[in-house]
């Protein structure tokens, strides 16, 4: 089949006329039936996800019980259907549905149209349509965006002042995936009707009742999902473009570890806080994230996409220990001994061009929920770093890039063995950058355990001060592009208004041969 290359010019109006077209279609295609209230209505957004070599996950929430049917297509008219399945949406998962689409083709545009059926009367509802891009064969160009950080600090949806606008904004860049690198929700921060400005005026949000106060109970967690596909940005933003999606702290409330009471529902059968449980239930509810292995609700997972690049999701919550960072014995953990284990193997399987390590927290800003604990030589839970960073250079493993958010300011840090306290590392790259719509801060701290330099960093000034809101600019994501031809790496800064505000190339480096590291081992 001729690869789709059309798709990628869609406005968003065009988008919105199409899916409005589909309602229209939906509702002229069976006559016979009740009025649209009677039928199953999609609630909320539709969203695809997790897209590797040849499979995909496609997730929509139903307003009632129902079967989720998936279809999808290489045209748009939908005239010969490539694949589909279909799956229960039934109120023990708050009425969401997740499948697995598999044996997809490799670099091509997949439109994918969504539609309930009421599981007690039958009758068919509203058909919805999507789209995703599949993994590309050798030889295709891949871009991609990564942020985090949605609906913090009580900022919610002001729709007077545009709602959330950077996904408007990313959706205009059209990218092949999205990396979400944490902080979907921010369960511990409830959505007031009103804050003030420093400017006087006033920021109205959108409330709702899940949304009125901290989330302790399942529902509370679940309505913070529900709360962001209020946006309409939001829905347009995941319709067109597959999400990589991590988890960080505010998923379950600030600063969390796995282990300890956050309140007074107390503990599941095998120690985890029920606090934790719930929230981790929500997260895989509403996520387009497939199960991975037999251990249900694993976060970190490889993400294939093609020759020449392979992203390692990672989850620093988790595993790790329940110190802050401040242990007597200086003995310390934010990966956890399994992980660390996959993630060092994984890497060294990989024959991608690329490795692009998603990581919900950086590894140089001084923290004590963090890595970073200041000037000096490893120490705590910088043990950890200091053994993956030492195993990729005997490994031989060329060209990692670090990605995250997190910190609520965008930044560039090089880091050089050759200004760092611990050496026995190959230099490497990690980029900062959010929020994607929460309160900014300004730039943190940066520590020479590992050398990083900043090389570009922006955020709220000091007479700004902290958790500025979202309608003064300081929004950021970041855009990644690799050359099909060249396999060049363009790293590029961005904000809400879609200025680059920096970037570099970055030529990859050949592959150390097999043979030699392990002469050198």
């Amino acid at each position: 089949m001729a690869t789709l290359r059309g798709s990628r010019a869609w406005t968003r109006r065009q988008f919105l006329v199409r899916s409005v077209s589909s309602l229209t279609i939906a509702s002229l295609a069976k006559p016979h039936l009740s009025r649209a209230a009677d039928r199953p209505q999609i609630a909320g957004g539709i969203q695809s996800g997790d897209i590797s070599d040849g499979s995909a996950v496609i997730w929509a929430r139903a307003d009632r019980p129902a079967r989720m049917q998936v279809e999808c297509s290489t045209v748009e008219s939908f005239k010969t259907i490539i694949a589909s399945a279909s799956g229960d949406a039934l109120p023990d998962a708050d009425l969401t549905s997740k499948l697995l689409l598999n044996d997809l083709p490799l670099g091509q545009d997949i439109f994918y149209r969504v539609r309930f059926d009421d599981i007690a009367t039958g009758l068919a509802g509203e058909s919805r349509v999507g789209h995703f891009r599949t993994a590309p064969a050798a030889g295709q160009s891949i871009s991609f965006l990564w942020s985090g950080d949605t609906a913090g600090q009580g900022w919610g949806i002001d729709v007077s002042r545009g709602g959330y606008r950077s996904y408007r904004t990313m959706l205009d860049n059209r990218p092949d995936f999205f990396i979400h690198s944490g902080d979907h929700i921010y369960a511990d921060c409830a959505i007031p009707a009103e804050q003030k400005l420093p400017n006087g005026e006033t920021w109205r949000n959108i409330v709702t009742e899940e949304k009125s106060e901290v989330a302790h109970t399942l529902a509370q967690f679940r309505g913070n999902y529900r709360y962001n596909h209020l946006d309409e940005h939001f829905r347009a933003f995941h319709a067109e473009v597959p999400m990589f999606a991590q988890w960080d702290d505010h998923e379950v409330t600030n600063d969390w570890s796995p282990i300890g009471s956050y309140d007074e529902a107390g503990y599941e059968n095998d120690g985890t806080p029920r606090l934790v449980a719930r929230a981790r239930r929500a997260f895989f509810d509403f996520m387009p994230i497939r199960d991975i292995g037999a251990r249900k609700g694993r976060v970190y997972r490889k993400i294939a996409y093609g020759p020449l690049l392979d992203v390692f999701m990672i989850d620093m919550r988790s595993y790790r220990d329940e110190s802050w960072n401040k242990s007597d014995d200086h003995r310390g953990w934010i990966l956890g001994a399994e992980q660390l284990a996959w993630l060092k193997r994984e890497l060294a399987a990989s024959r991608a061009t690329w490795k692009v390590i998603a990581a919900d927290l950086p590894i140089g800003l001084i923290s004590l929920d963090a890595i970073a604990l200041g000037d000096g030589p490893p120490d705590r839970r910088e043990h950890e770093i200091a053994d993956l960073l030492s195993s990729i250079k005997r490994a031989g493993i060329r060209n990692i890039v670090w990605l995250t958010a997190d910190m609520h300011y965008t930044a560039a840090h090089y880091y050089d063995p050759n200004k760092a306290q611990f050496q026995d590392f190959d230099p490497f790259w990690e980029f900062v950058s959010g929020p994607l719509h929460a309160g900014t801060w300004g730039p943190g701290e940066l520590d020479d355990t590992f050398g990083p330099v900043a090389m570009y960093q922006r955020g709220c000034n000091p007479a700004q001060g902290d958790n500025l809101a979202p309608c003064f600019g300081l929004q950021f994501f970041g855009r990644v592009g690799i050359d099909g031809a060249t396999g060049v790496m363009r790293v590029t800064l961005k904000d809400v208004d879609n200025r680059d505000l920096w970037s570099v190339d970055i030529v990859p480096q050949p592959q150390v041969p097999r043979s030699v590291v392990a002469q050198h081992s």
